[in-house]
């Protein structure tokens, strides 16, 4: 198993004076702009950068020029300081930032850190992914897709980049369809590569750019070109999904095992499709190779980028969680107008798990929508016992004999290690055929050694009617999915039950004085599985979901911040696979497959943010959040406040209400985002305001990164212009302003606002009328009224007579000093 970059040690080695040390990447950035925010001052090169929200033109000879003279400068550079055999210079960052990602030793990384115009060198460190029935939970099909021209114009010509896995490019949701061929998109000015092995290239007219990022990883030992495939074919599942979600076509069956689930659907099922591979299935991904791949995909010219990923820790040398080479680069792609949907983190439900930070990020948090899949096990003593599993049931008003595992291997020898029915060859085939194999659930399941999609082929393969899968002890917080399986299949996952089950087949099983059994006559029944049943108590949020407080550095502190941003469908979410993938053992050359994860949280808001783009084409990325944020739902379909999944002292799992920290705003709601009344905008400048006045941010790093000094101040973070309002220490009186647009007819909003009882809110003025177009300022100040120790949570609501609201919500925390 290769080494992970963190853990590499130095491996020394002696000849004669010298002494070599173990390369690793770094990702370095150097004095000057780069094109983004280049404004001339250099002879014989022209300004090229853009104002805020403004697309990059890069195939403008100013651009062209520029990009070649800072890619020169990286390589001079080098080359002054080192023998060319020495380092590999993996790619040269020119559009975002000002940098480039190079394989070298520690000896020469610190000789480089200390050599003029280099401005900071990080080692590389890795990130890792964040691991159908939505478009109509979201009410896409009626509320939103009429009013863009229905499912056959949602996403026309807006462009969705993936940096992801890759993608099974022959997919039926990512076809360029016959009746509605896509016409070329010439803006768009992404590379498509060639399959290898088919000699035809990755795109189709749906999927319009595809390439590759490898480099760091391969300079780090861990590629395998044999599994990692060294082209965007999906070698792991997690990419053709992610993009299937946001932009997949619209109608196409779900089948799997024979059974179709459904319909599945993109949320912008017209939307193009861009792939910038730099996941892999065994070792996630390096931030040099993502870095690259968002570079790539501004110069190319997405409109949205969906990530689902996030750092596997924080990077070695930056203490803040706002000023890295993964969130510099993407705060200049939102500054080039490009909206940015990241994963919110998989660490809940525990408190500051997120590992998407900045506030040009739209980080989304995960949701279970409305869909259960339940079936149940019915004993021959009449107990029916609840479990998972997405099967057809036994014959109806039939019972058939359970046997045992253990009590049918053809050698005794090895009792402990086929329980798990992984190995058809080591059991009876004549004592299992016609009955139940009762299996247990291991260890090796939760690693990933062990499938229930395997335990189903041991089954089939034995003659067995079905099988079911009994969990006797469990790691508490384990989560159980349900699994499609193509014979009756059933997993028991509550401890109690499980014992029900193996105490009636001991009782039921006679044996003789060596504990071989005599005769079988315990016997049982499984349910449908099939068919899902529908809760109101929808949506709720996930329990692995990644919880707030929003930290602003690598100590914990709390930011002024509110993160997650918003909630969407996240659990137990169909979308499309690949075959070859690998990431899910119970999908195994699959076509399909249902995951959990804000990873699939994030496209949903890809994809929607989309749509939203394509009614308003000239919005900027906050315009879009704002509308998105504003316009969210607190409470479920019964009307009650939205619940989170939750542990109790017990570690079982509760629920309990939700709050901003661990849904943001809300739960989307596309419909309202299309017309929200007012946005809450915001440019460059007020991101560059935001980190200049973020305590303990240094000014020069700051410049490093952003290129620009800090000559912009709004006083405190907590005035950024965001669709939430968030301090984190509140002494006696703060007065916090937003500044609101009206992006529809003239208007006359009135404003209220509510807050927990230790935080007392007023806001001013209480009306205001706007007409289209026009801006207007409001202010909310927060009083602490008892210091508890807590966040106190509220909301301030902008409702308009023609029937607008506006919400976001408010949280702080008093503080006697």
């Amino acid at each position: 198993m290769m080494m992970n970059v963190e853990h590499m040690f130095m491996v020394l080695v002696l000849f004669g004076f010298l002494i070599f040390t173990k390369s690793e990447v770094y990702i370095v950035t150097t004095e000057g702009d780069p094109v983004i925010s280049y404004r001339g001052g250099i002879d014989g090169f022209e300004a090229t950068a853009v104002e805020s929200d403004q697309k990059l033109d890069v195939t403008s000879d100013s651009v062209t020029s520029y990009s070649q003279h800072l890619e020169s400068r990286h390589d001079m550079l080098l080359e002054s300081l080192f023998d060319d055999d020495t380092y590999t210079k993996l790619y040269s960052y020119k559009h975002l930032i000002n940098g480039f990602a190079v394989h070298m030793s520690p000896e020469q990384a610190e000789m480089l850190r200390r050599a003029p115009g280099v401005k900071s060198v990080d080692r590389d460190w890795k990130v890792r992914k964040l691991t159908t029935h939505t478009p109509q939970f979201l009410g896409l099909p009626t509320g939103v897709w009429p009013t863009g021209g229905g499912f056959d114009r949602a996403g026309e010509d807006i462009v969705i980049g993936f940096v992801d896995s890759g993608i099974f490019p022959h997919h039926p949701s990512f076809q360029n369809t016959i009746t509605e061929p896509y016409e070329p998109l010439p803006r768009y000015r992404g590379k498509c590569e060639i399959d290898s092995d088919t000699k035809r290239s990755f795109c189709n007219g749906k999927i319009v750019g595809a390439q590759h990022f490898a480099k760091a990883a391969t300079a780090s030992g861990a590629f395998n070109p044999e599994i990692d495939f060294a082209s965007p074919m999906d070698g792991d599942g997690h990419g053709s999904h992610t993009a299937a979600i946001a932009a997949g076509n619209n109608g196409i069956p779900v089948r799997v095992h024979g059974f179709e689930y459904g319909r599945a659907s993109g949320m912008a099922p017209r939307a193009r499709i861009a792939v910038y591979k730099a996941l892999y299935r065994l070792f996630g991904g390096f931030v040099a190779d993502v870095v690259a791949a968002i570079e790539q995909s501004v110069h190319d010219g997405v409109d949205i980028l969906n990530l689902s990923v996030g750092p596997n820790s924080p990077p070695a040398t930056t203490k803040t969680t706002f000023l890295n080479p993964f969130d510099a680069v993407l705060l200049s792609a939102v500054k080039a107008g490009v909206f940015v949907a990241q994963a919110a983190g998989n660490g809940g439900p525990f408190t500051k798990t997120l590992v998407s930070y900045s506030p040009w990020i739209a980080s989304v948090a995960a949701a279970v929508d409305d869909r259960r899949y339940k079936n149940h096990f019915t004993l021959g003593n009449g107990k029916i016992l609840p479990g998972i599993g997405m099967s057809p049931a036994t014959h109806l008003n039939q019972k058939y004999t359970l046997v045992a595992a253990n009590d049918v291997l053809l050698d005794s020898s090895g009792k402990s290690s086929t329980a798990d029915c992984q190995k058809p060859e080591v059991l009876n085939k004549n004592m299992v055929k016609g009955n139940i194999l009762l299996c247990g659930y291991s260890f090796n399941f939760v690693i990933g050694t062990a499938s229930m999609a395997q335990v189903a082929e041991t089954a089939k393969a034995l003659g067995a009617v079905g099988f079911v899968l009994a969990v006797e002890n469990a790691s508490p917080g384990t989560k159980f999915d349900p699994v499609p399986v193509g014979i009756p299949g059933i997993l028991i996952t509550d401890v109690s039950k499980s014992e029900d089950l193996i105490d009636y087949y001991n009782v039921s099983t006679s044996r003789d004085w060596t504990g071989r059994v005599k005769s079988f006559k315990a016997v049982g029944s499984i349910g449908n599985g099939l068919e899902p049943i529908l809760h109101k108590s929808a949506p709720m949020v996930a329990l692995f979901s990644a919880r707030g407080p929003n930290i602003k550095d690598y100590s914990f502190r709390d930011a002024d911040l509110l993160k997650p941003d918003i909630l969407a469908p996240g659990s137990l979410i169909w979308a499309s696979w690949s075959p070859n993938g690998t990431d899910e053992a119970n999908y195994v050359g699959e076509h399909f497959a249902m995951i959990s994860g804000t990873s699939m949280a994030a496209p949903h808001i890809a994809g929607i943010a989309a749509l939203v783009k394509q009614k308003h084409p000239r919005w900027s990325p906050a315009a879009i959040k704002s509308a998105l944020m504003t316009t969210t739902s607190t409470l479920d379909r019964a009307e009650r406040p939205i619940l989170a999944q939750q542990y109790s002292g017990s570690e079982t799992m509760t629920f309990v209400q939700a709050t901003p920290f661990d849904y943001g705003s809300g739960h989307v709601n596309p419909r309202a985002a299309l017309d929200p009344g007012l946005i809450f905008d915001a440019g460059y400048e007020d991101y560059l305001g935001f980190l200049c006045t973020t305590p303990g941010l240094d000014s020069h790093e700051i410049r490093s990164y952003t290129h620009l000094p800090c000559n912009y101040t709004l006083g405190h973070p907590y005035n950024l212009n965001s669709p939430s309002i968030t301090v984190s220490h509140l002494v006696r009186t703060q007065t916090v302003t937003r500044t609101v647009t009206n992006v529809n007819e003239e208007e006359t909003y009135k404003i209220t606002a509510r807050m927990s009882p230790a935080v007392a809110i007023e806001t001013r003025p209480q009306t205001m009328t706007l007409k289209p177009g026009e801006s207007h300022k409001f202010t909310v100040t927060l009083t602490v009224r008892s210091v508890t120790g807590t966040y106190s949570f509220g909301e301030v609501l902008l409702k308009g007579n023609r029937g607008h609201k506006v919400r976001i919500p408010v949280v702080a925390m008093g503080y006697d000093r």
